[in-house]
């Protein structure tokens, strides 16, 4: 097992290694490292000297892993992904994306289902069998995930595969019926705190931002790794209330949609008589319509649907904020 695993990610790795079975769905939310657990199944099945921790991190088959060259490895993933994860391309993907000619996909395309397909029929190139990797598994459309079925169900040699899903309740119901099912640990807040500032984040904002994160460690490390911190996280109730933009300069859509998810789950659990998650109760505006609350929460939803391909950022920003304003300061 990589000494960089996260303690619940290498524990449930070794518990999984004992199980027999050609195909694993990792289920869970998001930030509870569905990826890292996937890699780290793949690198010990592929590894030339295995043990009861996983993979030995030192072996030319490792190595091969690290460095995102093993022939024995293929790794189904949305081409975005791809790159921020440094998998590379196919020449035909990569020159279309050198000459501007598309953005990178966010879907796992069917292209990428039909050379998991011709991977799978080869023979192993290491004799340590084969892996297919599909993160995020949800990302498969109906194209794709049908094309994988029968591969699935009836793989070809010494092939395993493993799905890791963020979402799983959105894969095809027969793609979830041909895979063994792991539920995602959760960490306890005392291990998650000691990793997050294991990987550089402080211990007086790693508590606020593994609460603004709901718990999920790999969410709260990203927060803080694309620049919010969590002065961020306390101040923007207020400034929501306000109807104030400036302080989503430089965020996403989705971040934006997934903060106002959480400020208004928490106004609604406070109004309820409930305790909040996200936040702390002292930091949350007096909101006091329940009706506008709630119509706050059924715009959010509509709006996550969109989220990731807006028609206009901009615009987006300033509705949902304006969405939020209305609603943390309307009256019952």
């Amino acid at each position: 097992m990589s000494a960089a695993a996260a303690p619940w990610i290498a524990a449930q790795a070794i518990g999984l290694l004992t199980q027999r079975g050609h195909a694993w769905l990792l289920a869970g939310p998001s930030g509870l490292g569905q990826y890292d657990l996937a890699l780290a199944l793949a690198s010990a099945w592929l590894c030339e000297q295995p043990s009861g921790q996983g993979a030995c991190g030192h072996c030319s088959s490792c190595h091969a892993v690290s460095v995102r060259t093993h022939a024995d490895l293929c790794v189904l993933m949305p081409e975005a992904l791809m790159l921020a994860l440094g998998w590379p391309l196919s020449e035909k993907v990569q020159a279309e994306l050198d000459n501007a000619k598309r953005k990178p996909s966010k879907e796992i395309k069917a292209e990428g289902m039909r050379d998991a397909i011709e991977f799978s029929q080869r023979t192993s190139a290491r004799g340590r069998g084969k892996v297919v990797l599909v993160y995020p598994a949800e990302r498969m459309n109906h194209v794709t995930a049908n094309g994988l079925l029968k591969t699935l169900e009836e793989p070809a040699g010494d092939l395993k595969f493993v799905l890791a899903s963020e979402a799983a309740h959105q894969l095809l119901p027969t793609v979830r019926s041909r895979c063994l099912w792991h539920a995602m640990a959760w960490p306890q807040t005392e291990a998650a705190l000691s990793w997050l500032q294991g990987q550089g984040v402080p211990a007086e904002q790693a508590g606020v931002l593994l609460r603004a994160a709901g718990g999920r460690p790999q969410d709260a490390l990203q927060f803080f790794q694309t620049g919010r911190d969590a002065a961020t996280w306390r101040a923007l109730p207020a400034a929501v209330a306000r109807g104030e933009l400036a302080l989503f300069k430089d965020w996403t859509p989705p971040q934006v949609v997934d903060a106002l998810h959480k400020l208004c789950h928490d106004t609604l659990a406070v109004l309820a008589g409930a305790s909040p998650r996200f936040f702390e109760a002292s930091q949350l505006p007096k909101a006091s319509s329940l009706v506008a609350l709630s119509a706050w929460s059924r715009a959010l939803t509509a709006s996550s649907r969109t989220a990731e391909h807006p028609y206009n950022a901009g615009l987006m920003l300033e509705a949902l904020v304006s969405q939020a304003h209305i609603a943390l300061n309307s009256r019952p």
